[in-house]
């Protein structure tokens, strides 16, 4: 799977595989191992559960330092994002209205596949301690006992809380608030750093959660899992084809598919990486080659890349109301809903992360459903899987809006578009300019010549 790549120089060298690819052979090799030690063996596939087990407690463990570090600096994103006028407010918004559709998208398919359905599979009896008895209740266990407590405590609402809080705090102290976000971005560095590093026993819970799914229920576990996975790439395509597609045709005339080819290297980064991270830097190259004018590109790439998480909005609906059912015990239309308004607001922040996605995940149901987040185990087999498409919606979700946004504010070159998408005006993958990709005219009527640009180095995520 060695990949060949330019060094920017016009010379080619090959590229080895990275630690990331081994983990992701890792967990296939572990999860078909699981299947068949769950078929062969169902008793011994029954008593390998705890490594499944084991795997999403470590997960919860990192719940509360993600939720609160994301939250936090997502809010400085906003303020941020929303100065530089009505570029950085139409960005925002339509990053809410999509990454909403896109849950509600999730929601629908999901309860119309009812995937998991029928595998009834056993889960430990869940008592929760003070659980509240009205609303009144439930609304005040939302205040925690102190400021700090709810970093070493399993309440997730009250994380979040404090959270808002924390971040509108230093969203209002302006620049003497600085050196805390600073503080915060590097606890986010350790605290992201630490789940990678527990993402390398993800094979191991991946063996043990399927051999003991398997064993329980059979083949049924198999083809239910099945059924999520095409599910949610059906989803993802029906979403970029038919929801992205219509926006950027009717918002800028622009087709999608020619927009798809056009970005078609970073298709193929993303597929090698598993994260739409890795082609930032190329998106943002090839956004101002196309016509798009560097601010609009500047203000809603990054912005994008934390706030308009459309593949991992529909993987967190499907992935709930899949765990839900493989439990028995299927969520009502009420938690569905308030489920669908915890991910919107706990989902940003983390593009990119490995790991984010079960984080999140198992954060959503530790809110409303605490007794169904041993489910997630079930998921981590798999997740791997629609990690791709995850990342490829993300990322088309991000190129579109970037185009639509530059329409909206009259800041793209509607005749260069043409031009380069046609390829007449190629991008240049061997130039060593500091250009980025952006024309010198870039907003006015006529297009201009070819492009020198500078090819960002690739990383592995």
């Amino acid at each position: 799977m060695a990949t060949t790549l330019s060094d920017g120089s016009g010379t080619t060298g090959r590229r080895k595989l990275d630690k990331n690819h081994y983990l992701y052979i890792a967990v296939i090799v572990a999860v078909v191992a699981g299947v068949i030690v769950g078929l062969v063996s169902p008793e011994a596939g029954a008593a390998l559960k705890p490594l499944g087990t084991g795997f999403v407690a470590l997960i919860k463990m990192m719940i509360s330092p993600v939720i609160f570090c994301t939250i936090v600096l997502g809010i400085g994103s906003v303020a941020k994002a929303a100065t530089v006028g009505r570029v950085g407010g139409l960005a925002l918004l339509y990053f809410l209205v999509m990454s909403t559709f896109a849950l509600f998208i999730g929601l629908v398919v999901g309860n119309v596949l009812h995937p998991g359905e029928g595998l009834s599979v056993a889960n430990a009896s869940y008592q929760a301690e003070g659980e509240a008895s009205s609303t009144v209740d439930f609304l005040l266990g939302i205040i925690p006992t102190t400021l700090v407590s709810p970093l070493s405590g399993e309440s997730v609402l009250q994380t979040l809380f404090v959270a808002l809080l924390v971040g509108f705090a230093l969203q209002g102290l302006g620049e003497r608030g600085r050196p805390a976000l600073d503080a915060i971005r590097v606890f986010q560095t350790i605290v992201f750093r630490v789940l990678t590093m527990i993402l390398w026993v993800a094979p191991i819970g991946a063996f043990g959660a399927i051999a003991g799914v398997v064993g329980e229920t059979g083949w049924g576990a198999v083809s239910a899992l099945a059924v999520l996975m095409v599910g949610f790439y059906l989803t993802c395509i029906v979403f970029i084809v038919g929801v992205l597609g219509s926006v950027l045709w009717f918002s800028a005339r622009v087709n999608l598919f020619s927009l798809m080819r056009y970005l078609g290297r970073e298709y193929l980064l993303i597929v090698s990486t598993s994260s739409s991270e890795a082609a930032l830097p190329r998106l943002i190259a090839k956004m101002e080659h196309l016509g798009v004018s560097r601010p609009v590109v500047g203000i809603t790439v990054p912005t994008g890349y934390s706030f308009n998480l459309d593949g991992t909005a529909i993987y967190l609906t499907m992935a709930s109301l899949f765990v839900a059912s493989a439990l028995g015990t299927p969520l009502s239309v009420p938690e569905q809903i308030g489920m669908l308004v915890f991910m919107i607001i706990a989902s940003k922040g983390a593009a990119g992360v490995t790991g984010a996605g079960l984080a999140t995940l198992a954060a959503g149901l530790q809110t409303y459903r605490p007794d169904l987040v041993d489910g997630v185990g079930i998921i981590v087999g798999i997740d791997r899987f629609m990690s791709e498409a995850r990342a490829l919606t993300n990322f088309t979700g991000n190129a579109v809006a970037t185009v639509v946004i530059g329409t909206w504010t009259r800041e793209v070159d509607r005749e260069r578009v043409r031009a380069v998408l046609r390829g007449e005006l190629p991008f240049d993958e061997t130039a060593a300019g500091d250009g980025h990709g952006e024309p010198e005219n870039a907003g006015s009527a006529e297009p201009a010549g070819p492009v020198r640009t500078r090819t960002p180095e690739p990383t592995a995520v």
